[in-house]
Formats: structure tokens, sequence, C-alpha cells
């Protein structure tokens, strides 16, 4: 067994550790502390886990093999999450604590949204976990895809079910063990794994290498997942982009007010006063990682091109990059950011998920009577069933690079689309009432899936007509309804007082 290895089983087994502790010191007592942490959460940890949980593997595969093989015109992704992390830290985070806290201590983002408006219907709240659950489940299934790329790479002889089967399980228990402390804790350790991994690679090309940018000009044809011939001029500039390259980039950002993962870390952290470090430190994470990862796609076109792209894959460009220039026990490590990556945002979305389920359906709707034990158990039971689903999509799914940014752009777009116009309206607008917001929902949702079925081929990502959409319906109702009530005026008022 080689360094590499030694140090990538390392990794998982200091993981699961984590997990067992968190179970056996008794912090998960209740739903509150398995789902949320107990609202006990530092800033430190908070904006990490944030992050680590947003940028899933596509950070380290999906992103710079998308980059690699269609151009510099998908950097404009990059920069959109960028822009998006920062307005979504400066002008909800703090704002979205407070209103969770005083919309009856809720810990869901459905649950926030029906008690935001002191309503008893529980109609918004099971349409947003319905929709949970189906983004969620896709979503994971697209870390289950990378991870088992980085598998079938270190142990050949694996077959890929099996390997997608280990990683599942490895995933699985540990989310099911941990709960959120147990997440954000390896969270902030994966964040600054990955961060380390992506600068590493660029780093000690620049230190070590000669650069031929000439070399960028270089037009190749590779094989795409469903067996057609692609040719790919790399010599675009970042400005020469296509229009609607600029316009899907920058529509990412707007995902990121409906993120529920990342969201709920907002509504974790101990203190409002905590966010503004929190910010600070997510926005220089996500800057400096999305720059990493489009340098080791630049440097790649330069080195390693030829050897992926005329065989279709662009979707290991990070292994070999790390294998290229490290020694075994190094790549090793850096392999291991890949792996971080999968798990830090899959453990995150299960978790959430099953937070939707429990309390969002089966305790208002199932089991209205039910437990603290039985509610924390019946969450447990469906971290598992969500990961049997996500495992079914994976296994049946493409291949290559595409296939992650597509199950993540799929997800991305329906809970921006959904509940971002619907979040920021909640959080700024006084006026705003429960129609509208049930409205705004169900318009962006429906918005993203028509475009995406029937529009995609205008190339113009379906998150922007679904968020805009989504905002203009939600606007609409709300003025054609009835003003809200004292009772959820009052909770807006409280909300956006000066008190810690």
């Amino acid at each position: 067994m080689n360094a590499e290895i030694i140090v990538f089983i390392g990794y998982f087994v200091i993981l699961l550790g984590v997990a067992l502790v968190f179970y056996f010191n008794g912090s998960n007592k209740n739903q509150k502390d398995y789902f949320l942490g107990g609202r006990q959460m530092g800033p430190w940890v908070t904006a990490m886990s944030a992050q680590a949980s947003d940028m899933s593997a596509w950070l380290l595969m999906g992103l710079p093999g998308s980059i690699l093989a269609f151009g510099f015109g998908q950097v404009w992704i990059g920069i959109g999450l960028a822009l998006g992390t920062a307005a979504n830290w400066i002008f909800c985070a703090k704002r979205l604590r407070k209103f969770s806290e005083a919309s009856n201590d809720s810990i869901t983002l459905p649950q926030y949204l029906t008690n935001r408006f002191a309503t008893s219907s529980k109609v918004l709240q099971v349409i947003c976990a319905v929709i949970f659950l189906i983004a969620f489940t896709v979503y994971v299934a697209s870390a289950f895809v990378a991870g088992t790329s980085v598998f079938t790479m270190l142990f050949p002889g694996i077959k890929p079910g099996t390997a997608m089967l280990v990683f599942a399980l490895i995933i699985v228990g540990y989310t099911f063990l941990g709960g959120f402390k147990a997440v954000c804790w390896t969270d902030f350790f994966q964040g600054i794994l990955m961060l380390i991994a992506l600068l590493a690679i660029p780093i000690i090309v620049v230190a070590t290498q000669n650069v031929d940018t000439s070399l960028l000009s270089n037009v190749y044809e590779y094989t795409d997942a469903d067996g057609s011939i692609v040719q790919c001029v790399f010599g675009e500039s970042l400005f020469g982009a296509s229009w609607q390259d600029i316009v899907s980039g920058l529509a990412w950002g707007l995902g990121y007010f409906g993120m529920p993962h990342i969201i709920v870390r907002f509504m974790s952290i101990e203190k409002p006063s905590m966010v503004k470090k929190s910010a600070w430190v997510a926005i220089i994470w996500v800057v400096l990682s999305i720059g990493g990862a489009c340098l080791v796609a630049y440097y790649a076109r330069m080195f390693v091109a030829e050897e992926l792209l005329t065989v279709g894959a662009q979707k290991t460009v990070f292994i070999v990059m790390a294998r290229r220039f490290f020694p075994p026990a190094i790549a090793g490590f850096l392999l291991a950011a890949i792996m971080a990556a999968s798990v830090s945002t899959a453990d995150s979305q299960l978790l959430v998920a099953s937070s939707s389920f429990t309390a969002d359906m089966y305790k208002p709707l199932i089991r209205k009577n039910a437990s603290e034990k039985e509610t924390l158990w019946v969450g447990r039971i469906a971290v598992v069933v969500l990961a049997i689903v996500a495992y079914m999509i994976a296994s049946s799914g493409g291949s290559g690079a595409q296939a992650i940014m597509n199950m993540v752009e799929n997800a991305w777009g329906i809970f921006g689309s959904a509940f971002g116009p619907v979040v920021i309206l909640s959080l700024f607008w006084r006026r705003f009432n429960y129609a509208g917001a049930c409205a705004g929902v169900i318009a962006g949702a429906a918005m993203d899936i028509i475009w995406l079925f029937c529009l995609s081929s205008t190339g113009v990502y379906e998150l922007f007509p679904g968020f805009v959409v989504g905002g203009i319906v939600a606007i609409i109702v709300t003025l054609a309804t009835k003003a809200p009530g004292e009772a959820v005026t009052a909770i807006y008022d409280k909300a956006t007082g000066d008190t810690e």
C-alpha cells in the first residue's frame, strides 16, 4: 500500500472518529441539537461550514473540468458564485439569524417561511419540504458520482458500483451518527483542506514550471458522455465569452439566497453580532478557492489538455495535476480534498433534507404527538432513505465532469428559483404576506422546470428566469391580497430591532 492510499484512508478514519465522538458524548439530545447544533456555532466554524457545504466536489472536478473542456466562458460561473456569496453574507445572514429566532425559533427554512407569517397553514411548509426532498436527493447524487471517480482512480481494481456503495455508506454512517455539530466541525477542517489543495497546484506550477501560454490556443477533439465528438477551443478571453455564458454565470450567484444547506448555517450561529466576522472569513475563502479552481484548469490546459480531452477525461483534471506535480503522500492529501468536498456537501444536504421531512412533514402531518426521541430517530432513518435514492440516481446517471455539473445545476437552479426571491422579500419587506410567499415559491419552481425542459436551448441557465418570475409573482400576489396582520408585522419589527 503506497503513501497516497495510506493518507487517503487515514482521512476517512478521522472523519468517522469525529462522528462517533459526537454520537457518544450526548450532544444530540433533541431536534434542535441534531439539526441546528443548538444555535451554538461560532463565527469561524459557521463560515467554513457554510462554504464547505456549498462547494462540493463540483469545485474540484466539475468546474475545472468544465473550464478545461469548454473554455474561459465557464469562469463566469465562478465570478457569479463569488458575488452571490458576498451578497448573501452581507445582506441576508444577520437578518435571517434574527428572523428565524423571532419566528418561533424556527430550525428549518420551510418552518421559518411558515412561522414568519404567523399562520397555522402547513401548505407552504409541505411544498417546500417536497422540493427539498427532490432537489437534495439529486444534489447528493452528484457527490456520489464525484466520490466514485476518486475511489476508482485510487483503487483501479474496485468496480464503480462498489466504490459508490462504500462512499455512500461512509457519508450515511457519519451523518447518521454525528448530526449538525459533527458536520459543522468537520466541514471547518475540510474547508481548510480544500483551500490548501486548490492553491497548492497553481503555486507549485508557477514555482517550478515554464508556462507556455501558446498552448491555450490549441484545438482538441474529445468524446462526450453520449458518444458524440466535441471540438474544444480554449482561446477565448474572459470578456470574449458569449452573453449566455455571462448571464448564466452571474445567475449562479442568485442561487445563494435560496440554498437551504447554506442558509441553515446563518440560523445556527450563536449570536447575530458574530456574522460580520463569519462574512469576512467566508468571502475570502470563496474568492481564493474559486480562483484556485480556475487556475488549476488554466494550467492544466498547458500540461495535460491533450492527455485528458482526447479521451473525454476532463473530470479528472485535479487528480491528474495533483499526481503530476506532487509526491504520493502529498497527492493523497490533495485527493482527500475531493472527498472532503463531496462529504462536506452531501452530509449537510442529507441533514437539511432529513430535518425538513421530520419537522415539516412527519411531526405536523403524520405524528403530531411524536416525542423528541422519536423525531430524532425518524430524522436519522430519513438520512438513510434519502441516501439510498441518491445512490440509485447516481448509479444510473452519465459520467464525467458534465454529469456532475448537470446534477448540481439542476438542484441549484430549483432551490434558487423557488426560495431565493421569497427569502429576500421575507427579510426586507414588511408588507410581504403568506399568499405572496406561497405563490413565489410555486411560480419560481415551475418556471425553473419549464425553462429546463422546454427552453434550455436558449443557452440561458434556468435559474435566471425562475428567480425573476418567482420574485415578480410574489410581489404581485402580495399587493393583490390582504396586508399581513399585527402578529406578522410584530415578528418583522422584533427581528429588525437593534437588540442582539
